[in-house]
């Protein structure tokens, strides 16, 4: 029996332990929708099944709830696949093994899939519990949204008939969410010049790793090393040693700070000691940067067998000007929102193919402007690097409300509950919310969520007692929903 069977709610974790026996990546989460159709099928709950894969899931109101206003309980059912590099894991067939680590949740060398699997959980715990009382009510399962928001960007009218949406992917505790950045990807390509590989060089691979990675959004204003960013900077430092690349490639997700990078260098043998002993320099200038935020750094060379072709010189210098130049972290804070970051960009993916380097870099802001300067930024970057740049995914972001009732109820029931309100919040973190709107501007939105730590990245867990409170106040939510205004 799941250790996780033994959590309570009883419900929510049922579900949640289901998730994570089935594989569901972004893109790859037919499995579990299908589970879930079956299992709505099987309980008589109306399912339908939108034109690009999303899950509408609708049951009608507890007897003497059916003037409430419509609710529409929602979340997305794919996870962000990371894996520490000693993990042989294949997300879209191995199950996430999740244990109980005294009052959390984690996964064993993986992502854990709590973001959202979670508010899925719940959504679907709330149709399941038929103690649960409430309005008319729908839930929206989404899908992509971790690689690129597909799921809500395919969202159409005419398909949900609530008046109010709960999202539940935020992942703190005690918090209200009533906004969120938007972004856009960079997606860049690097053209070179191969040259066959000297054959009196030696071959090592320069790795970087460690780190502790994390959410581009919620983790972006702590300063934690991005290991596409230190690997620059070594081979910059290199350069001095005569150095020659052949390949470069770190992170795997634009929208997770990468925790590794690595790079094959070729060096004359007559060079190697002194690169190794300007690599021990280095690293331990960079484990002391960054000994607060990321302790575990470790930077390493390795044997490796000759490659055939290098970059050419000239591309090399180029490639590691534009890399270390390229923009990253925190652009700028707000000032309407203490606390809040505003404009950030991530070099989440460097790639070497035998098309070139190719690059992705996540920008995102709370405001267009914002986001428009950071793609000039970017853009003007790689015209100066005679590299090209195109701009996808765009996606918009949620302008808070302070006035929203749905907003007003979850603080009142949050003091109820536990004696004190939530903190107003907007997160920097992409929410669906945003694109909800373009399809139904009259929706009342709010997002909430249990605490979440190291989401898109393999130390992520999830507070049980947190989970919890959650889960009480999504149930008093539902419960004291106004009736429709005649």
């Amino acid at each position: 029996m799941s250790e996780l069977l033994r959590l309570s709610p009883s419900h929510l974790w049922f579900f949640f332990d289901k998730f994570c026996q089935i594989p569901r990546p972004s893109k790859h989460e037919a499995a579990l929708s299908q589970w879930i159709q079956n299992w709505a099928t099987a309980q008589g709950i109306m399912i339908k099944v939108d034109p690009v894969g999303n899950l509408i899931l609708k049951k009608p109101a507890t007897p003497g709830f059916e003037n409430r206003k419509g609710v529409i309980l929602q979340a997305h059912i794919d996870m962000v696949p990371q894996a520490n590099a000693n993990t042989k894991h294949d997300f879209t067939r191995d199950p996430i093994q999740a244990y109980v680590d005294g009052e959390w949740v984690r996964a064993r060398g993986t992502t854990l899939g709590a973001d959202n699997g979670i508010g899925a959980a719940a959504c679907l715990a709330a149709l399941a519990d038929n103690t649960v009382q409430h309005g008319p009510l729908e839930v929206l399962l989404t899908v992509d949204e971790e690689a690129g928001m597909g799921g809500a960007f395919g969202l159409q009218a005419g398909w949900l008939d609530g008046e109010i949406l709960l999202n539940t992917d935020s992942e703190q505790d005690a918090e209200a969410y009533m906004g969120c950045a938007g972004g856009v990807d960079a997606n860049i390509r690097f053209h070179f010049t191969r040259e066959t590989a000297p054959a009196n060089l030696q071959a090592f691979r320069l790795q970087v790793r460690g780190l502790r990675g994390g959410h581009s959004g919620v983790n972006i204003h702590q300063d934690r090393g991005n290991a596409n960013k230190l690997l620059s900077r070594l081979l910059l430092d290199l350069q001095t040693e005569n150095i020659r690349l052949a390949s470069i490639a770190g992170g795997t997700l634009r929208n997770a700070i990468p925790r590794e990078a690595e790079a094959v260098i070729l060096v004359e043998p007559a060079r190697l000691h002194a690169v190794q002993q300007l690599v021990a320099e280095r690293a331990a200038v960079l484990q002391a940067e960054l000994k607060e935020v990321d302790s575990n750094l470790q930077i390493e060379t390795l044997p490796a067998e000759l490659p055939q072709a290098c970059f050419s010189q000239p591309d090399q210098q180029r490639l590691l000007q534009m890399l270390l130049a390229c923009p990253n972290g925190v652009i700028r804070m707000s000032h309407a929102i203490e606390g809040v970051v505003e404009t950030s960009t991530n070099l989440g993916v460097i790639q070497t193919t035998e098309e070139g380097v190719y690059i992705q870099c996540l920008i995102r802001s709370l405001n267009d402007e914002g986001r428009h300067y950071v793609q000039q930024m970017t853009a003007s970057l790689c015209t100066l690097a005679g590299a090209d740049c195109l701009f996808d995914g765009a996606y918009p972001g949620w302008a808070p409300d302070p006035t929203s009732p749905a907003l007003a109820l979850l603080r009142q029931k949050h003091e109820e509950l536990f004696g004190e309100l939530p903190k107003l919040m907007v997160i920097h973190a992409g929410l669906e919310c945003g694109l909800f709107k373009a399809q139904y501007p009259h929706w009342d939105m709010v997002s909430f969520g249990p605490t979440i730590q190291g989401a898109h990245s393999p130390d992520e867990r999830v507070h049980i007692p947190a989970v919890a409170r959650f889960w009480q106040l999504l149930v008093a939510i539902l419960a004291a929903i106004p009736e429709k205004q005649s």
